[in-house]
This record gives structure tokens, C-alpha cells and sequence, in this order.
């Protein structure tokens, strides 16, 4: 089963230098999972400044809960109170792009 998930960062003054402190340990995590086929893509939300404001992860799970369970409740980013608004949305991507 797939979802999207949607994450937007804090916007008060220290956000970035929070997301910042703990962006290594959500890179080493994000490739675990990308390895293990439960991320299949993701990307940085920028503002027109250029500055990381959020984040867009396509991932694989076999239900919701497992999601939340095995990632987004050790995820860096939430732990460390860098993502304030999270939104998961299921998503049907095609079979011609997962091969």
C-alpha cells in the first residue's frame, strides 16, 4: 500500500537550525528505508528563498499503521520537532513505475 506523505517544518525563528541539527540522522534513515523499498522517492519542499521548508516522501507500507509504527514515530524530523503539519494521503502509483 502506498502513501504520500506531506510534511511542512515549524515556522517559528529556531525551525531550521532544527531541522538542520538533525538532517544527518533523517538522510541515514531515509536510506535505510529507500534500500529496503519502503521509500520509493522523495524530495525537499523549498520556499522561494531557496530554504528547506517541508518535505514529500512516496512510501511503501502495508497499511497506515505499520508506516507509523516502523518510521514516522522514530522519524528524525518529527522527534526532533522539525515537522509541525503532517498530512498521509494512500496513493495507487502505477505499475509501470515501480519496475
Amino acid at each position: 500500500m502506498q502513501f504520500i506523505v506531506i510534511a511542512y517544518d515549524y515556522t517559528d525563528e529556531k525551525a531550521y537550525d532544527r531541522r538542520m541539527a538533525v538532517r544527518e540522522s533523517h538522510l541515514q534513515q531515509a536510506e535505510e528505508f529507500f534500500k529496503s523499498g519502503k521509500w520509493l522517492y522523495a524530495v525537499g519542499i523549498m520556499d522561494d528563498h531557496d530554504k528547506l521548508i517541508g518535505s514529500m516522501i512516496v512510501c511503501d507500507f502495508n497499511s497506515r499503521e505499520e508506516m507509523q509504527r516502523q518510521w514516522l514515530y522514530d522519524e528524525p524530523y518529527v522527534t526532533g520537532k522539525v515537522w509541525e503539519k503532517i498530512t498521509i494521503h494512500r496513493a495507487l502509483i502505477p505499475p509501470h513505475l515501480l519496475d
